[in-house]
């Protein structure tokens, strides 16, 4: 009895160590942007851009983004929004009640209790489990009410008027990326002209985006991208360190790529841009040099882009989609 009461707790105490980090979401999750929507599109963030022959599917919604629904788009200098199963405008107050009763939980059971004083032995680690998959149900119900509360402009939002710009058409610049590069074929005419010189700087900060990024080259994420990806992708590299790895891209190759739109707000210029690129991904272990995932072999990606241009400035990365 003794041998399995200490396994018992021993069990009790990792899950309580790992529990925040299953329910939390993880960014760093191999190349820049891999396997996370991150960042902003201004006004058009919860709206989805056109599908382009370069990426038929749909969009992934972005799942960390500072921008709120119904409110004006855009980045700022604010610190982004809290991501996670406890995220945003509710996480307070029910990340902090679902705080309460996990642990509750596990301070009961290592005393002998469950979460609801009703269970004992072996079987309180069922118990435990069934009750941190209720109190989860729970939270995000009461998520998902709170949202429906507090963000009704999202649910009946208006759509974007004409002067905002409709959906632009992707004019063709053959050649870019060495396979045909950007190009399409729509019938508007676009709000917002994207000229060759465009094209090319988004294929260079393709590039180079993912160069820094490999470096762990913070300050050339910072003039590269806009404050809110640059924090993200700064504290994805610190989740990196704190694992002692480091992710490496190289070979990176634009295959072909379309202009899903363009359109001006604020006194900003966006563009929103499809690319099929191939590149070599693989994380390595920083003691040992050893490849803990990925490795040399090139592979294929669809992603998009969302760039944004002030007036006189150069385009900086806005957002990343990943493709459904």
């Amino acid at each position: 009895m003794q041998r399995k009461s200490g396994l018992l707790k021993a069990m009790a105490v990792a899950l309580s160590l790992a529990l925040p980090t299953v329910l939390a979401v993880s960014a760093a999750d191999a190349r820049i942007g891999g396997g996370s929507s991150s960042g902003s599109r201004g006004t058009r963030t919860f709206s989805a851009p056109p599908p382009t022959t370069t990426a038929p599917g749909s969009a992934s919604q972005f799942n960390r983004t500072i921008t709120q629904p119904g409110q004006p788009g855009g980045f700022n200098t604010a610190a982004p929004a809290r991501g996670g199963l406890f995220g945003g405008r509710a996480g307070g107050l029910l990340g902090g009640l679902a705080a309460g009763f996990l642990g509750a939980g596990l301070f009961g059971m290592l005393f002998g209790g469950g979460l609801f004083s009703g269970l004992g032995g072996f079987a309180s680690i069922i118990g435990l489990i069934l009750q941190v998959l209720l109190v989860v149900f729970l939270v995000r119900m009461g998520m998902a009410w709170w949202q429906r509360r507090n963000q009704p402009a999202y649910a009946a939002g208006p759509a974007p008027s004409p002067t905002d710009g409709q959906p632009s058409s992707r004019s063709g610049l053959s050649g870019l990326g060495g396979f045909g590069g950007f190009g399409g074929g729509g019938s508007n005419t676009p709000p917002l002209q994207i000229l060759p010189a465009d094209y090319e700087a988004f294929e260079r900060l393709l590039g180079e985006i993912q160069s820094a990024w490999s470096n762990e080259d913070v300050g050339r994420l910072r003039l590269l991208s806009t404050p809110e990806m640059a924090s993200y992708f700064e504290r994805d590299l610190e989740q990196n360190q704190a694992r002692g790895v480091v992710n490496k891209v190289s070979a990176v190759k634009l295959l072909q790529g379309d202009l899903a739109e363009a359109w001006r707000e604020n006194g900003a210029d966006y563009a929103t841009v499809a690319m099929r690129f191939t590149l070599a991904d693989k994380t390595i272990e920083r003691a040992s040099g050893r490849v803990v995932d990925g490795s040399d072999q090139p592979q294929e990606v669809t992603e998009i882009w969302t760039f944004l241009r002030h007036a006189g400035a150069d385009w900086q990365l806005s957002g990343i989609q990943q493709v459904g």
